[in-house]
């Protein structure tokens, strides 16, 4: 009897006689071990795929020799899925796809967006990225959305469905202007985590395509990031956070050098992406000294990664990003405050929001701030339009008339809300109505109401009415209303579930494409060298 090592989809040791087993004969037995159909394993030997021929040929005869190592990979991951199981996949990915589009329109044209929050795209310095054109801006964004939806799927070890998200984002991203991703290392990232993928789902029909895909993935680090990461250095002080990035694309290159027999050529890389493991290792003692100075294990372990394992430098490191992150929630606390403020303002005809920068010049100059917004609004944030408007006496009471007119209709809307709050409550309609007439905040509405009578409940249901046109909203054609209107059906439009997901996966964290805890990519590396060694020694 000899003993093969089976590695991969199964691990373990098998008995077999050479002179007797043929090659379905062990896939059956691997199926059995693995508790999968004999037609969804491939067995992989020496770097050589085991066929079955005509089913007669034996082991011996095929060069398989005693303690040698066998790989065995999943042909497919989809059988035992059913169809519901399958619809259900596919409706969520195109929610995905729907969703990131529906934000990035929102987001990428300068109108004001129906959420609480923008999204900006920054480059590694935290400045704000100025694209050519908006086609470019949108494609970028559409395409960053995507990878980061994947990268949650990754780490759920949902790689099919994760592949799929890639692919989207790579269609994204190759509508974008080449030049401008040759800047970035966003692509070469995508590349990387969809080969990743393939290696996970253990599938080496893409052998030819990640080949390629690791290729451009080099070559497209070493545009943005420069020769041997000297740009990335330069920019990030010494500090070496894509050090695991180039574990894993050396990891992925040596196992398609060996599944396509470049025994050496895998070595190499193999071996090389070993020491970069061994580097990324943090000790005992480095990471409960960080952790001492009160610093998380997790953001500790990241820094110490990143700084070559000099804990002061790390701690530096630590520093930096806590204080950055302050910034940043100022930043969106400001951006917050100014898109509330731009909706008050309203858009203009071409749905723009008021542009807040050139607000603020025409108020550095004199005039009152609703008076310039208005002009701002009326003529497409041109300033020099504006600026006529405003000296010109009657389009500047034009304007005045406007804003008092729509500080009216807030007002009703306003008190509107108020009326059927009260009204809910079980008070007379009338009375109420009559009430909120006398102004004041709700709460001195409802007092003067308390001290007049007891709220009726027994009519709440009654007095649902419409409201008095006095203090009514205004008429089905006011254009104001009609906007707010359209605008509340599209929110209920929205799949605001999957908009939230994408947005709240955006997390502003340069550092999070680089953050890879690499025990899988570890123990992949010593399967493959211990596989080359039986492949070299047989």
């Amino acid at each position: 009897m000899a003993k093969l090592k089976i590695a991969g989809i199964w691990k373990g040791d098998l008995e077999v006689e050479l002179e007797q087993w043929t090659i379905p004969m062990l896939r059956e037995e691997v199926a059995k071990q693995s508790s999968l159909s004999p037609e969804t394993i491939n067995l992989i030997c020496a770097g050589k795929v085991l066929k079955d021929g005509d089913g007669s040929e034996k082991l011996s005869q095929l060069g398989v020799k005693n303690n040698a190592k066998i790989l065995a990979t999943r042909v497919s991951v989809d059988e035992g899925k059913s169809f519901v199981a399958e619809e259900e996949r596919s409706r969520r990915l195109t929610r995905v796809k729907a969703a990131a589009a529906a934000l990035v329109e929102r987001h990428a044209d300068g109108s004001v967006p129906v959420e609480d929050f923008d999204i900006e795209l920054e480059d590694q310095n935290g400045e704000k990225i100025r694209f050519g054109s908006e086609t470019d801006r949108r494609a970028m964004m559409m395409g960053l959305m995507l990878h980061a939806n994947a990268k949650k799927l990754i780490r759920r070890q949902l790689y099919k469905d994760a592949l799929e998200v890639l692919t989207m984002g790579e269609e994204a991203f190759s509508l974008c202007n080449p030049k401008v991703i040759e800047l970035v290392d966003n692509v070469p990232l995508l590349q990387i985590d969809m080969v990743w993928c393939y290696f996970m789902l253990r599938d080496i029909s893409w052998l030819s395509v990640a080949g390629m895909r690791l290729q451009k993935a080099r070559e497209g680090i070493e545009r943005a990031h420069g020769k041997d990461s000297f740009r990335m250095r330069l920019l990030q002080v010494g500090r070496h956070p894509e050090l695991a990035l180039h574990l894993r694309m050396e990891l992925l290159e040596g196992v398609v050098a060996y599944h396509s027999g470049q025994l050496d050529k895998s070595r190499k890389s193999l071996t090389s992406a070993q020491a970069k493991f061994f580097q990324l290792q943090v000790s005992d003692e480095a990471l409960s000294l960080v952790m001492s100075m009160g610093f998380k294990e997790h953001d500790a372990k990241r820094a110490l990664r990143i700084s070559n394992q000099d804990v002061g430098s790390a701690i530096d490191f630590l520093v930096e990003e806590k204080a950055k992150r302050v910034q940043q929630r100022e930043d969106n606390n400001r951006r917050r405050r100014e898109i509330m403020e731009q909706k008050q303002y309203g858009m203009t005809p071409l749905k723009k929001a008021v542009d807040l920068q050139r607000l603020r010049a025409l108020v550095s100059i004199g005039y009152e701030k609703e008076l310039a917004a208005e002009a701002l609004r009326r003529n497409e944030n041109d300033t020099e339009k504006a600026l006529d408007d405003l000296t010109n006496p009657e389009s500047n009471s034009s304007i005045q008339l406007e804003i008092e007119s729509r500080k009216r209709k807030r007002h009703q809307q306003s008190t509107n809300v108020d009326i059927e709050q009260l009204v809910s409550m079980g008070f007379e309609r009338s009375t109420v109505v009559e009430a909120c007439r006398a102004g004041g905040s709700i709460e001195q509405i409802m007092h003067r109401l308390l001290s007049q009578s007891a709220p009726n409940t027994s009519s709440a249901a009654n007095n649902h009415a419409s409201t008095p046109n006095n203090v009514g909203p205004s008429s089905s054609g006011d254009s104001e209303n009609v906007k707010e209107a359209s605008t509340t059906s599209e929110i209920e439009e929205r799949d605001l579930e999957m908009e939230d997901e994408l947005a709240n996966e955006l997390t502003g964290d340069v550092f999070s494409d680089y953050d890879i805890e690499v025990t899988k990519e570890g123990e992949a590396i010593n399967e493959y060298l211990a596989m080359i060694d039986s492949a070299v020694n047989a």
